[in-house]
């Protein structure tokens, strides 16, 4: 591809991601001030500058705007895990592409919020991010699977004494550190809302991980 092509290619995704973020936003700053009932993907797509038919280039329903899981979001971790140099650790790999997909974190903090509450007041869709949330979680253990080469499950009683042991951990790992991750972006993300006035949520989110890294020692007093 020529660096024209490139550019260009560049840009549309650009496009496309700033569209889909303003469709979620304004679909929680609606919900926010008149309900989640309230709200139609008419006033959506509206408060967007867009038309409904663009609305439906990017959601199926009007409350997957609501959920804010971007495929495309997970992908971009994905990619940049399985790119990561080889000689850091997996969570460092997962921290370090979590962390370039939250650079712009700190200028989302009233967003978030705002959304937390929409969550709350309409347990329907608290529900249906959860189960957007376990799929996302579940792409980036296989992405974790995949950098670590673990093999995929062979028969009961097909290898040497052990690799069954082995073979299980190999499949619990990349399982429990996405979702490790998982929880310690949404506590850090918490943490950094409740206090403003303290560090940056980068600093947090490295705090974070740091303490998983360090197999979350008790604190001293």
């Amino acid at each position: 591809m020529s660096e024209r092509g490139a550019a260009e290619g560049g840009l549309r995704e650009r496009k496309k991601r700033a569209t889909r973020a303003a469709l979620a936003e304004a679909a929680i700053r609606l919900a926010a001030e008149h309900g989640v009932d309230k709200v139609t993907v008419e006033a959506i797509s509206a408060a967007a500058g867009v038309s409904e038919r663009t609305f439906f280039n990017y959601f199926d329903t009007r409350d997957d705007a609501f959920v804010v899981i971007d495929s495309e979001a997970t992908d971009r971790v994905r990619t940049a895990l399985l790119a990561a140099p080889t000689e850091l650790s997996p969570l460092e790999a997962l921290r370090d592409a979590l962390a370039a997909e939250l650079a712009g974190a700190e200028q989302d903090h009233e967003l978030w919020g705002l959304h937390a509450g929409v969550l709350r007041s309409a347990p329907h869709l608290l529900v249906r991010s959860l189960g957007a949330h376990m799929a996302d979680e579940t792409a980036l253990a296989e992405a974790v699977a995949a950098r670590l080469g673990t093999p995929v499950a062979v028969p009961d009683g097909a290898g040497p004494p052990g690799e069954e042991e082995r073979r299980a951990a190999l499949e619990l790992y990349p399982r429990l550190l996405a979702a490790l991750a998982h929880t310690a972006v949404r506590v850090g993300v918490e943490h950094w809302c409740s206090r403003r006035e303290g560090d940056s949520f980068a600093e947090v989110f490295q705090q974070v991980f740091t303490l998983l890294a360090a197999g979350l020692p008790a604190p001293t007093r």
